[in-house]
């Protein structure tokens, strides 16, 4: 039986990478917060209770030119409203017996990339895999932007550009392993990047402004999921156990 600590050590380790791919990232928010007006702890501060890349760069963007509290909140609804997508894919992966405030707990580490590791952990998931992946990825995430405020005018434009890219390096490293052990995984994989590719084009193409990268992803998300479960359904274990004991019954 696998302990808490054990689940929270593997949690650790898968954790890591992420946190390393967000520092270099919030490092080049931590700029824009400053350049917005935002001290360097009210940056730290807002990456640690957001932890979203794409909603605090459109909240620092918005609080630059001095938007109202209206937009603001709109826009992080958009943007951010994909996690409760994830939040809800997650929640039938933890066991039944997972207390509320567990599950709140998960709740607010969920980003892309921590979805993107707990989705692939077989079975269900233990909260104590979320705690482990959080505590490395959001010190992290908050100590980039931190320093970014305090040190990123040391740095040249060049340079900040290019930390970015290690987030990119990240979601390869979540999406190839499991694309490599399954074809239709590789097939949705390449599905999804070839849809949001072209939904990007036509949308910038239409001068359709009103439908932001939040719902962009939230469509193809619904769209494609859908088409795989009806596709390509999952079996569960006493469908398995069915299958297999009709193979036997006429293998007999």
């Amino acid at each position: 039986m696998t302990t808490r600590k054990t689940w929270f050590l593997r949690g650790v380790r898968d954790g890591i990478p992420i946190a390393i791919g967000y520092f270099a990232v919030a490092f080049a928010l931590g700029i824009k917060a400053t350049m917005a007006g935002l001290t360097a702890w009210q940056s730290a501060l807002l990456s640690f209770l957001n932890v979203t890349s794409a909603g605090e760069a459109a909240g620092i963007a918005l609080l630059g030119v001095g938007t109202t509290y209206v937009e603001l909140a709109f826009t992080q609804l958009v943007i951010n409203i994909r996690y409760l997508l994830m939040s809800c894919s997650l929640s039938q992966k933890l066991a039944p017996e997972t207390g509320f405030l567990h599950r709140l707990l998960v709740g607010y580490g969920v980003t892309d990339e921590i979805f993107g590791i707990s989705a692939a952990v077989e079975d269900k998931l233990s909260p104590y895999y979320s705690y482990g992946a959080i505590s490395v990825a959001v010190p992290g995430w908050t100590l980039g932007t931190l320093l970014g405020a305090v040190m990123g005018n040391i740095l040249p434009a060049r340079a900040v550009g290019a930390l970015g890219v290690a987030l990119y390096a990240m979601f390869l490293a979540i999406i190839l392993p499991p694309a490599r052990k399954s074809r239709i995984i590789a097939g949705l994989v390449a599905v999804s990047m070839a849809a949001s590719a072209l939904l990007t084009y036509l949308c910038a193409k239409l001068s359709l402004t009103w439908f932001t990268e939040g719902f962009r992803i939230i469509a193809l998300t619904i769209l494609i999921s859908a088409a795989a479960a009806i596709l390509f359904p999952i079996k569960d274990e006493a469908e398995r156990s069915c299958a297999e004991g009709e193979v036997a019954e006429h293998g007999q």
